[in-house]
């Protein structure tokens, strides 16, 4: 009997990406691959890269090299480029960087299998001229749901798959297979964007908006929660705009109670919300839905009113504040998480003060800083305006310090708090986990004194005693255990 071809999923980025990943494992074990961690065990690496920002792009650079250099050295024999870096520039990546073996678009996904093997073999698969995936689909949002040779990743319908991978879901389950026994995963809401930020190309590579449908949502969490997962993360570019493309805006606000209710969750997390976006109704379902987490990832980028609007965004301070006041008043738990980019082409001392104004008074659980560089194809690097890098750097390093100041600031505030823990890892550093204002990855974690009793995949009640930075001390509750018809609140 032939040894099995093996293949390793090495993901960068966003949680996007790793929902992605899991696609193509689904689909690469169903046609016979044998997956594994390490890519030095690999007959092929495939590298799911990140196309964002400069920094990204350089990691998944990095990547590449990092895995063509175990060719020779170990089993690899070929390195395989993927995701949004590889999408976006396609033959341009392909040349400027021939240590990849291949570089495959979105549109290779569903012929993975296939485009592997050839790779292996010593073929050539032609790399993918760029386009704007914007195009692909009709400009209404009514008429996208039709359109259905449009390749969306993570959008992957129920197939026919092997026993083994997804047997207590029956011979039909979702076109994935995991990658780890984390107790958390995520689940595409949707894909693309029909905003127009002028820093952001993400929608050129990633195509207009289109939702997924509501049972196939249900449908993969239902299966996620037979695997195990304790919490799902609902993830696509703009999780407000789910449904519009369905027919009805707030679909939503149905929608989560329904997955709140799957046997087995402990938590659902909804992340990327724009604040132009946010209606009464969602506000209140992710504030007093059991098992919904009262979690609230806005994208403001910034709170300036002219850098806003060169921006092509909405908002200024004090509607963003009245915002977060309407949030609170609800839930005065709620977890808050935004990222901002200073530096912005035409930013003022005043917009930067402002900013920070902005800041002191939005009480954030989690900031994220970034300074603003062009990105090619985007409408911002045609402004002028441009502020020296210097310049922008020493805004970055200045409004990175008063974050970190205030997160520290806002985890103290939750000190004598009563959090509801998921349990993530146990190990010789000690029992960590995050509460319902803590999203994966992105912000901090819980760390518990006591790890009597746990188990990773437990939801804990806890009273928080003290900090770490932006992390949690907490002293577990006798008698917490199985807290589960609160662990949103």
């Amino acid at each position: 009997m032939p040894e099995r071809r093996t293949v390793a999923l090495v993901t960068l980025g966003c949680a996007r990406n790793e929902v992605d990943s899991e696609e193509l494992a689904g689909r690469l074990e169903a046609d016979g691959w044998q997956l594994v961690e390490d890519a030095e065990e690999a007959d092929v690496a495939v590298v799911n890269t990140c196309g964002f920002v400069d920094a990204a792009k350089k990691d998944s650079v990095d990547a590449l090299l990092e895995a063509n250099d175990l060719k020779g050295h170990g089993r690899t024999q070929a390195v395989v480029a993927v995701g949004c870096m590889a999408e976006r520039y396609g033959k341009e990546l392909a040349e400027a960087l021939p240590e990849a073996d291949g570089v495959l678009g979105f549109d290779d996904y569903a012929d993975i299998s296939d485009r592997l093997q050839t790779i292996l073999n010593g073929g050539i698969h032609a790399s993918h001229t760029p386009r704007d995936r914007r195009k692909l689909l009709p400009v209404s949002p009514a008429e996208r749901q039709s359109a259905g040779d449009v390749a969306l990743p993570g959008h992957g319908a129920p197939t026919d798959l092997p026993e083994g991978i997804a047997p207590q879901s029956g011979p039909r389950a979702p076109l994935r297979r995991r990658l780890d026994g984390a107790p958390v995963a995520s689940v595409k809401l949707a894909s693309g964007c029909d905003r127009r930020c002028s820093f952001c190309a993400i929608p050129s590579f990633r195509g207009s908006f289109i939702s997924r449908r509501p049972s196939d949502v249900l449908n993969e969490t239902r299966w996620l929660a037979e695997q195990g997962v304790k919490e799902i993360m609902l993830v696509s570019e703009n999780n407000t705009s789910y449904g519009k493309d369905l027919g009805d805006i707030r679909l939503l606000e149905s929608l989560l109670p329904e997955l709140a209710e799957v046997d087995g969750l402990e938590r659902v997390r909804v992340s990327y919300l724009q604040p132009a976006e946010m209606r009464p109704g969602l506000i209140d379902v992710l504030t007093s839905t059991p098992k919904i987490a009262p979690y609230f990832d806005l994208s403001f980028q910034h709170s300036a009113p002219g850098v806003l609007r060169a921006m092509r965004r909405f908002g200024d301070t004090d509607r963003f504040l009245e915002l977060l006041d309407t949030i609170r008043s609800k839930a005065p738990q709620a977890g808050v998480r935004s990222n901002f980019i200073v530096g912005f082409p035409g930013e003022s001392e005043a917009d930067l003060a402002e900013l920070e104004r902005f800041l002191d008074g939005a009480r954030l659980d989690a900031i994220g800083v970034f300074g603003y560089s062009d990105e090619e194809g985007t409408e911002a690097a045609t402004y002028d305006g441009k502020l020296d890098v210097d310049v922008v750097a020493e805004r970055l390093a200045r409004v990175s310090r008063l974050a970190e100041e205030l997160v520290s600031q806002r985890a103290e505030e939750r000190v004598g708090e009563t959090v509801h823990v998921l349990v993530e890892s146990m190990d010789d550093e000690g029992v960590r986990g995050r509460g319902a204002h803590q999203a994966p990855e992105t912000d901090g974690q819980v760390v518990l004194t006591s790890g009597e009793g746990l188990s990773v995949g437990r939801m804990v009640e806890a009273k928080v005693v003290g900090t770490e930075g932006v992390d949690l001390v907490a002293e577990p509750l006798p008698g917490s255990f199985g807290c589960s018809e609160e662990a949103g609140r």
